[in-house]
């Protein structure tokens, strides 16, 4: 199977790409500057390319970004703390942004020759992110199947739509992927918050892998807190 890996630089995206590279043909990784505060993430997804030995193409839509307004991740909107399941999170909702940028990749990898396009949503994204849940992923689908009849036929792998963030902590120990050498906090500052949502989800994932978490935070204890409010309980 020849793919395209859409990357953004965040350990799920970095795992699925060191995946695809041992598992089939990866022929690049697709990055996207949306206007995206944490833009530093792109490094790391070029750094992944480099790595793996593969193009990184990188598409400029922060024009796109600019209009987007209301999103923690593209306006001057503070990005909360806390963990993903509480309501606040919704502030960092981006509209549209995974059907943008699969159109996109759709059709990149339709002129190069790919026969899939590989995206790293999974099961922890469900909550408040309305495109990364199996039934967007089965309908967009379907959209490209009419879209490209004729011209191409590329399928859309989310190995990880059912998979929970330990899950792809695991399978990155698996590969011995750098995790040091990936990016998720939406504040983008010099090291991880440790406080907003990704945060503390990666900072759970790790603990819940039993795997060694190599990142650098600027608060390594507030996770515990938001996991137990985010389950309702009293630390």
């Amino acid at each position: 199977m020849k793919s395209i890996v859409v990357c953004s630089g965040g350990l799920d995206s970095v795992v699925l790409a060191h995946k695809t590279a041992a598992e089939e043909e990866l022929l690049a990784l697709l990055s996207f500057d949306y206007g995206q505060r944490h833009k530093k993430e792109l490094h790391f997804a070029r750094e992944c390319a480099e790595r793996l030995g593969v193009p990184h193409l990188l598409l400029d839509i922060s024009c796109l970004g600019r209009l987007l307004s209301g999103s923690a991740l593209t306006d001057q909107v503070a990005v909360p703390d806390g963990h993903y399941a509480e309501e606040t999170m919704k502030s960092t909702v981006v509209p549209n942004r995974n059907a943008v940028m699969l159109a996109m990749a759709f059709a990149v990898g339709a002129s190069r020759g790919a026969e899939a396009v590989a995206v790293a949503v999974h099961g922890g994204d469900h909550f408040i992110y309305a495109d990364c849940r199996p039934e967007f992923i089965e309908a967009f689908q379907h959209m490209e199947d009419l879209a490209l009849a004729g011209v191409a036929a590329l399928s859309l792998r989310t190995p990880f739509v059912y998979a929970s963030k330990a899950d792809i902590v695991t399978v990155g120990a698996r590969l011995a992927v750098p995790f040091a050498r990936t990016w998720s906090c939406y504040r983008g500052g010099e090291v991880h918050c440790g406080r907003c949502g990704t945060c503390v989800e990666r900072l759970e994932a790790f603990a819940l892998a039993e795997v060694a978490d190599p990142t650098a935070y600027e608060d390594s204890e507030f996770w515990r807190q938001a996991v137990a409010a985010a389950k309702g309980e009293v630390v």
